[in-house]
C-alpha cells in the first residue's frame, strides 16, 4: 500500500492510498479517515460506495463526514467505483453509465468486462483484508452505505452478508437493476442476458429471496431527483420490505436531488444510526 496523501482533520487523518490489486489487475485508489482514538484501540468501520462517475474524492471532498466519525469513533472507508487503467474496457461509445466510473459492484462475466471489472470481490475480500491489515479497524463491527450506484452496491453487498454488517443505508439507491434502464444496461452488458442471474445483484430480488437486516435499512431520497421516477424508483424496495417484513425506513426529502448537497445534509444523522447499531 502506497500512501498518497494524509491531512489532519478534527484530529483524525484523512488519507488517500492506492496499491496494486491482484482482484483486478489495476492500480486502485481508495481513501480512509481515522478518527482521533486511544492507542491500540480498533473501532468500526463505515463502507461508503459511490455512484456513476464518480471516484473516491467525491465523498471524500464533499461528504461532510468526519465531523460526525471524530466525534462518533468512526472509520469511514471509500473505494473507487470502478478498475481503471491502459487496458481497462469502457463502454465503446463513452457514456457515463457503463464501464469507466460504472462498475456497479459486480464480477463481470462477459469479454472484455470480465478480466479487470471485479467490484465485488474487491469490496467483499481484498479491500477489507487490507483495510484490516493496515488500519485499526475492528473487522467485527462493520457497516456500509452509498449514494445511487453506490446504494445498489451497499444494498446487494450487504444484503448478501449480513453475518459481517451491521447496519445498511443508502441515499438515493438504485433498488433494482431489474427495473431499471440504468441496471438493464449495466448488468446485460456485464453478466449477460440470462436475467435470473443478475438477482444476486438485485436489493429487492435479494430480499424477495430470503435475505434479511435484522438491524433494518435507512434509505433517504429527495423528492427532486430527477432519476426518481425512471432509475431509483424506492417504491419497489418498500413493497419488497413490506411483503417480507423486513424492518425498512424510507424518508421522502421535500426539494432534495441527487447532489451531495443531499448527501451531505443528511450524512451525520446516517453515521448516528450505524454508530448506534456498531456498539460493541
Amino acid at each position: 500500500m502506497e500512501t498518497v496523501s494524509t491531512n489532519k482533520a478534527f484530529g483524525g487523518t484523512q488519507g488517500v492510498y492506492k496499491h496494486a490489486s491482484a482482484v483486478t489487475g489495476t492500480e486502485m485508489t481508495f481513501s480512509v479517515y481515522v478518527p482521533p482514538h486511544a492507542e491500540g484501540a480498533k473501532l468500526p468501520v463505515v463502507w461508503y460506495l459511490s455512484g456513476l462517475t464518480c471516484t473516491h474524492a467525491n465523498v471524500t471532498e464533499k461528504g461532510e463526514f468526519r465531523a460526525a466519525c471524530a466525534e462518533l469513533g468512526l472509520i469511514f472507508v471509500a473505494p473507487d467505483t470502478s478498475p481503471r487503467g491502459e487496458g481497462v474496457a469502457d463502454d465503446p461509445e463513452g457514456a457515463y453509465d457503463f464501464g469507466l466510473g460504472a462498475g456497479f459492484y459486480v464480477n463481470a462475466t462477459e469479454a472484455p468486462f470480465a478480466t479487470h471489472y471485479r467490484m465485488r470481490d474487491y469490496i467483499e475480500q481484498e479491500l477489507p483484508a487490507l483495510i484490516a491489515a493496515e488500519f485499526p479497524a475492528d473487522m467485527e463491527r462493520q457497516s456500509i452505505m452509498g449514494h445511487s450506484m453506490g446504494g445498489h452496491g451497499a444494498l446487494t453487498i450487504g444484503l448478501r452478508n449480513t453475518g459481517r454488517f451491521k447496519a445498511i443505508s443508502a441515499f438515493a439507491p438504485i433498488v433494482s437493476p431489474l427495473n431499471c434502464p440504468w441496471g438493464e444496461k449495466a448488468l446485460s452488458g456485464y453478466i449477460g442476458t440470462d436475467r435470473a442471474k443478475w438477482r444476486e445483484y438485485d436489493a429487492c430480488a435479494l430480499i424477495e429471496d430470503g435475505a434479511r437486516m435484522p438491524s433494518g435499512l435507512l434509505i433517504d431520497q429527495g423528492t427532486a431527483d430527477g432519476f426518481l421516477e425512471n432509475q431509483l424508483k424506492p417504491e419497489l424496495l418498500e413493497a419488497a420490505c413490506r411483503a417480507t417484513w423486513q424492518p425498512t425506513t424510507v424518508r421522502m426529502q421535500e426539494g432534495y436531488d441527487h447532489s451531495y448537497y443531499f448527501i451531505s445534509t443528511f450524512m451525520a444523522e446516517h453515521l448516528a444510526w450505524h454508530a448506534e447499531r456498531l456498539k460493541a
